[in-house]
């Protein structure tokens, strides 16, 4: 019988090693590069923000109104008002641009920390404690009522709290507290901070960080930083038994998550010159697809895992919340009449994001290349059948969705010819094929005028890749037991 795979792999998204040594961001800490205002060099570190990371504040438009960090944080924040409520403890470091502090004399004034000084910007300086005002722009990691992180400006004071300053806000953009600075970076997503829902029985978790490694259930040591999601399931099958073998699919994936992410400084009208958000990843994977599965002229979907990452990026001072989303499924389509056992071992890596130029405005970027490798392909009767393991992600900042990407490595199986006999010997005259391949869709959303750019007016296709191979065939004339 002629033998032909039907498999699909899967997987990932968000996802790549960190960047290599030997092209690191460039980084300058912000003190030495923004110290004096004909610095040339405006590049910021971009990499992991730590525990406990600042908050950052920016007053555009007035003197020292350059980021920087605060003890500012945000107590509470009602997403459907805008309300938010700001504990303020005084600065920890003045803006990188300002001038050197003086040294307090005993003639000089106490600073002002009256709510009418602290308003008005120009009594502000520096030196002075500072309470939240009206045209500050506040970026927050995940915070009381803003899980997603917070990038806020601060439209009124309502007045004082227990718990801080209540505050009116509206949607800021990140350019605000950018400014002409630049930063590019890639920073991995550590497993452990993946929230992960297991949505069908038999789905295992593995990972691994230093001093904490997790055996994965085939019994293989899971790679530094890697995570890897097993999964086993029985699929549709046709309703008349005599005439169906029970299906099912079984396999794992695993990946090193990584977020990408640039801003080029400032262009002009307001926008930067350059942006670019994304995601990445190297992933290995293994399956095996054995039975017939139901026909079904729509492919059928099952979800098997969600997971949800909140990773902090520290672009200089300010901490940039991304937002990453996977939903790992199982995909299936055919026309119910051919019998498969497959198993197939997938590597390779993608990329997939948005970059935004001055002149041609937001462009889709999306690549995948991958290799597949039949272990074991046989086929029975004539048909086809084509299965997938496949993840959707999304990646956005402060919780507005950026990017959606859809890749999906798949399997195919198709054989041609006659099929005569019963049900228990039948004689096959024809050929058959087995093809690899990957599809990657996607769109890029209008929230991605976060950065400062203009806002798209409608969503753009993210651009279609595919890509198959043909990893078997051929033609045959065989008489054997019915699968």
């Amino acid at each position: 019988m002629p033998a032909l795979a039907a498999s699909a792999l899967l997987l990932a998204a968000g996802c790549s090693s960190p960047p290599s040594q030997a092209d690191p961001p460039v980084s300058t800490s912000g003190s030495q590069a923004d110290a004096s205002p004909d610095s040339t060099d405006r590049s910021l570190t971009v990499a992991a923000a730590p525990a406990g990371t600042a908050t950052a504040t920016a007053r555009p438009g007035s003197a020292g109104g350059k980021a920087h960090r605060t003890k500012l944080s945000v107590s509470s924040y009602d997403g459907k008002t805008g309300r938010a409520v700001i504990s303020s403890n005084g600065r920890t470091d003045k803006p990188s641009s300002a001038p050197p502090a003086s040294s307090p004399t005993a003639n000089s004034p106490a600073p002002s920390t009256s709510p009418s000084t602290s308003e008005t910007g120009p009594g502000n300086t520096p030196d002075t404690p500072h309470r939240t005002a009206v045209g500050d722009v506040i970026a927050s990691a995940p915070a009381p009522g803003a899980p997603e992180g917070l990038l806020a400006k601060v439209t009124k004071v309502i007045g004082e709290t227990p718990e801080g300053t209540a505050v009116q806000t509206e949607p800021a953009q990140l350019n605000a507290l950018l400014g002409d600075d630049t930063a590019k970076g890639s920073v991995p997503v550590a497993p452990a901070d993946f929230d992960i829902d297991e949505l069908l029985p038999d789905v295992d978790v593995s990972w691994s960080r230093t001093r904490d490694t997790h055996i994965g259930p085939e019994g293989a040591t899971v790679p530094l930083g890697s995570l890897r999601l097993d999964v086993r399931t029985d699929l549709p099958t046709l309703g008349n038994a005599a005439a169906s073998a029970s299906a099912s699919v079984e396999g794992f994936v695993q990946v090193t998550p990584q977020v990408d992410f640039r801003y080029g400084g400032q262009g002009t009208d307001s926008a930067p010159a350059s942006a670019y958000l994304g995601v990445s990843g190297d992933w290995a994977s293994g399956w095996a697809l054995k039975g017939r599965a139901g026909a079904s002229a729509a492919p059928t979907r099952i979800p098997f895992a969600t997971l949800h990452a909140d990773p902090v990026l520290q672009v200089g001072p300010v901490p940039v919340v991304v937002n990453l989303d996977l939903t790992l499924y199982l995909r299936i389509s055919g026309d119910g009449k051919v019998t498969v056992d497959v198993e197939q071992n997938l590597k390779g890596d993608f990329k997939a994001g948005g970059t935004f130029g001055l002149g041609q405005g937001w462009t889709p970027v999306g690549s995948a290349d991958m290799t597949s490798t039949p272990v074991k392909t046989t086929v029975t009767s004539a048909g086809s059948v084509q299965a997938a393991l496949g993840a959707e992600a999304t990646v956005g900042l402060y919780g507005n969705v950026g990017v959606v990407a859809d890749l999906a490595p798949y399997v195919r199986g198709e054989a041609t010819g006659t099929v005569t006999g019963t049900d228990d010997v039948f004689t096959f005259d024809g050929s058959w094929a087995v093809h690899g391949g990957v599809d990657l869709n996607g769109t890029l959303r209008l929230q991605l005028a976060v950065f400062g750019t203009p806002v798209l007016q409608r969503n753009i296709p993210l651009g279609s890749v595919h890509r198959e191979w043909k990893l078997a065939g051929g033609e045959t004339s065989q008489r054997k037991p019915a699968g």
